[in-house]
């Protein structure tokens, strides 16, 4: 899912420092490509203990990609879908152990709701709900979509903190990301493929089924980023619920998917649970406070002044749930 958030940042003082808007998409262009040149190499290099702060996320995400392959190749897809939207909880659960984030009574709700349905999904695939290939082992899957989602949840509240702890530019942030992730992808190709690699060449196998995927990769990020930053918080859980049902729909097209009455039970759940936690928490607070105030106003005596109002502001109350913010996967 790739990572967005606000403001920029200059860099410190010094010969070719530039504005961190430099990075933003649109602003470079012939003339300031060498200002842009010089201030990437303060930020990433000179800079380098920030810079080595994004090698944890990176590596993180590296492996979540992974794992999540292992994992969509043990499940059936539309378990996988489901059983995934628990990297809700572990985001959640992170970022009120790592950034004394607090959760409203309907978001603790809409957690254990989403437990249980995910809960009831895996009983469903343990009891052999359906026929499956003689290659998948939904054990491994179930590890493996386990420990994506432990992974997401974490790389997402750490990557946060270290965008809220620094002065850089998301844009920064999502560049350092990159350049770890390519790295770290490199190294593991060459450690597990590297002969292969050398003997039938680095594109040995890209059909055009891999370049979708790639492509898909890619666009998805974009995309999330686009939602993240222009739609509400109910508009993506319709979205993350849009999705459950298209993989469901598509799974029964292809795979010869076969829902039963626990499946969808489970999947309901899970639904019901996104949609719920999506909710803003200001508008739920604004709801309880005026059932519980009533009709009943105080009538000021004529001559006096009126009271002084209280400020309604409260410091930075977040009125968004967290997602994971991430660039190298969705």
């Amino acid at each position: 899912m790739a990572a967005v958030g606000s403001g920029g940042s200059t860099a410190a003082a010094g010969p070719g420092a530039v504005s961190a808007g430099a990075l933003e998409p649109g602003t470079a262009s012939a003339g300031n490509v060498k200002h842009l040149a010089l201030f990437l190499h303060e930020a990433v290099l000179v800079r380098y203990v920030d810079t080595l702060k994004l090698a944890v996320p990176s590596l993180i995400y590296t492996l979540q990609n992974n794992l999540q392959y292992v994992a969509i190749s043990n499940l059936p897809a539309a378990t996988f879908q489901v059983t995934y939207q628990l990297k809700i909880l572990t985001t959640a659960l992170f970022s009120v152990l790592m950034l004394n984030r607090s959760l409203s009574r309907l978001q603790w709700a809409s957690l254990l709701l989403l437990f249980t349905g995910v809960a009831i999904v895996q009983a469903q695939q343990a009891g052999g709900g359906g026929p499956r290939p003689l290659d998948q082992n939904p054990g491994a899957g179930l590890v493996a979509v386990v420990a994506s989602c432990l992974s997401s949840g974490f790389a997402g509240v750490y990557f946060e903190k270290i965008l809220k702890g620094s002065s850089g530019s998301v844009w920064l942030r999502n560049l350092q990301l990159g350049l770890f992730g390519t790295a770290l992808g490199l190294v593991g190709l060459w450690w597990a493929e590297g002969t292969a690699v050398a003997r039938r060449g680095f594109f040995f196998g890209y059909t055009p089924a891999v370049w979708g995927v790639v492509l898909n990769q890619a666009f998805g990020g974009l995309l999330v980023a686009v939602v993240v930053k222009y739609a509400d918080n109910i508009l993506k859980g319709f979205a993350t619920s849009l999705s459950i049902v298209l993989s469901t729909v598509a799974s029964i097209r292809l795979f010869g998917f076969h829902v039963d009455p626990l499946f969808a039970l489970g999947a309901g759940l899970v639904i019901g649970a996104v949609y719920l936690y999506s909710l803003p928490r200001g508008a739920a607070k604004a709801t309880a406070s005026a059932s519980t105030s009533g009709p009943c106003t105080h009538q000021q005596p004529p001559g006096q002044p009126p009271p002084p109002k209280l400020s309604s502001h409260r410091g930075d109350l977040s009125t968004e749930p967290f997602l994971p913010k991430s660039v190298l996967v969705k």
